[in-house]
């Protein structure tokens, strides 16, 4: 995925999936949309300061998917839910 619209796609997929996940934890459809395009960029750091670069639809969903996960975890965290 190399364009912004893809990006932002994979993102709202992603974190759709992080608020199924996260069944309670998450901010509702909308809110977890835009959790998983932030998490998309969060996974993108995680996932490159270790060495590993996404291939394809599935790898980009999978980095975005983890980035959410983390972002939802710590913030459930600063607003004390665990």
């Amino acid at each position: 995925m190399h364009s912004l619209m893809g990006y932002l796609i994979v993102g709202a997929i992603a974190g759709w999936l992080a608020g199924k996940v996260w069944q309670g934890r998450g901010f509702g459809f909308f809110g977890n949309l835009g959790v998983g395009m932030i998490g998309a960029f969060v996974g993108g750091v995680i996932f490159s300061s270790i060495g590993l670069y996404p291939m394809g639809f599935i790898g980009s969903l999978t980095m975005a998917f983890a980035g959410a996960v983390v972002l939802l975890f710590i913030i459930g965290v600063l607003r004390g839910k665990r």
